[in-house]
């Protein structure tokens, strides 16, 4: 493998870092040649000690003036501080200018300072088609590109590499790093299937692969790459995780559901998958369930807003009106700014006999988002029950605005407006409702007995 210019660990300087530490310390000699303390120096900044690696710097000047490969090193210090133009003034100074790694951090300072022309142009110049190890070299200098967001470059240099060897899976892993950044995902899962030619045991290229698919709601496909994942190791505690979400998004309730149990038993911080699983267990219509979990959600994270909404839901949904209203309360505490704990504490208060509350609390959640169109239908009913059938009128009129999908919205229209004396716009709702059911007509003389001679004229 060829020289790697990034802060790569020399796992031998250890005994020679012993030995500049006990000299610190005044217990032992202390004379370091050059590339000693090169390389105490480069052990410092790749465990990112970049204090005792400038430090350890200051010595080795002392000890050897004007030495220009520790002047090498004080500009790379001044790259992993932040100071680039410091660090570029001393790499233009160098003399030994053709040097590749004083080439690789001149291209890198100039990638900083946003000059990427001339990095470009530098940095090809590093890259020898005779090296051997041209591969590896390519993965180096495309690094300095990728981590300032410039993909395009970096993708140019790692082509040269897959050119010189093209089963590098490090290299094609980097370029389908670099497509999905651009959001590219075809290519990048052209990339990553690359990888799994070379490797189908590669499980890191079929995890990311199913996060391309996933993230393109393909969740099918999603669920293949994840279930090999799975089946080069079963403990994968994230590619279970995603399993189960795509069995969600899929409205595979079961199996998503199993997929979360699988993956609570191989984490220890367990709240966040306990309201996942207590959501699968609502869509599942099991309410006592999805309390259990969401409760436990809720102690193991006493500020956790969703796992006190889905306690909330779950008592609604069993009946349990008052326990419920606590729970929203609690969650209304933590936010208030939230639309769906209002429109809860509104079903909760009307479950209660209490309707004036009900539209208060309703009307507080319309305010924070209108598009509530159920929401709306809900107070448009309680001030119909009141005989407030303009009110009605106008509420029902806003949810058929957001969604005109609403069930039996027309024929509540139709109502409202009969009994506000709008007999024209009557007629024409009745006749959509009747359209979209042909039990419209019937329901209309229920809620209007006196409307037969109507009906006839409709």
């Amino acid at each position: 493998m060829s020289k790697r210019f990034s802060f790569s660990i020399d796992d031998e300087a250890g005994e020679l870092v012993a030995r500049y530490e006990n000299y610190l310390v005044g217990a032992a000699p202390g004379y370091f040649d050059v590339h000693e303390m090169e390389r105490i120096v480069e052990y410092y900044l790749a465990h990112g000690r970049t204090k005792d690696s400038l430090n350890a710097l200051e010595l080795g000047q002392k000890l050897h003036p004007d030495n220009s490969l520790l002047n090498i090193k004080r500009a790379k210090i001044y790259l992993s501080t932040g100071d680039v133009k410091r660090a570029y003034r001393i790499l233009s100074s160098v003399v030994e200018d053709s040097d590749v790694e004083v080439l690789f951090l001149k291209t890198e300072a100039l990638v900083k300072l946003h000059r990427t022309s001339e990095a470009r142009e530098l940095a090809f110049s590093i890259l020898d088609e005779k090296n051997d190890d041209l591969d590896w070299m390519c993965i180096d200098v495309a690094l300095v590109f990728t981590s300032e967001n410039e993909f395009d470059v970096a993708l140019e240099i790692l082509n040269v590499g897959a050119q010189h060897n093209p089963k590098n899976t490090e290299l094609l892993f980097d370029k389908a790093f670099c497509y999905e950044q651009k959001a590219d995902f075809e290519r990048a899962s052209e990339t990553y299937q690359k990888i799994i030619d070379i490797d189908p045991y590669y499980s890191e290229a079929w995890f990311n692969l199913g996060q391309i698919y996933f993230l393109q709601l393909d969740y099918e496909n999603a669920l293949e790459a994840y279930d090999y994942v799975l089946a080069i190791n079963e403990y994968d505690a994230f590619a279970l995780f995603q399993k189960a979400h795509s069995h969600y998004q899929l409205n595979q309730w079961q199996e998503a559901l199993e997929a979360y149990l699988n993956y609570e038993s191989l984490v220890p911080d367990k709240w966040q998958v306990w309201l996942y699983i207590g959501e699968t267990y609502e869509k599942l219509e099991d309410f006592a369930m999805a309390l259990e979990y969401y409760l436990k959600s809720y102690k193991a994270m006493p500020e956790n807003y969703e796992a006190l909404i889905g306690v909330s839901v779950s008592l609604l949904e069993l009946g349990q009106y008052e326990e419920a209203l606590a729970y929203i309360n609690k969650a209304l505490k933590i936010s208030s700014e939230m639309p769906d704990a209002w429109v809860y504490l509104g079903e909760a208060q009307l479950e209660l006999g209490n309707p004036e509350k009900a539209l208060e609390a309703y009307q507080h959640a319309i305010s924070l988002e209108p598009n509530l169109p159920d929401t709306l239908l809900a107070m448009a009913g309680i001030y119909m029950e009141s005989g407030n059938f303009y009110q009605a009128l106008i509420f029902y009129k806003i949810a058929y605005g957001f969604d005109s999908t609403l069930e039996l919205i027309e024929l509540f229209i139709a109502v409202a407006s009969y009994y506000v004396g709008e007999y024209e716009e009557a007629e024409l709702f009745l006749k959509l409702a009747i359209q979209r059911n042909l039990d419209a007509a019937g329901l209309f003389l229920e809620f209007c007995p006196d409307a037969q001679e109507f009906l006839e004229n409709v």
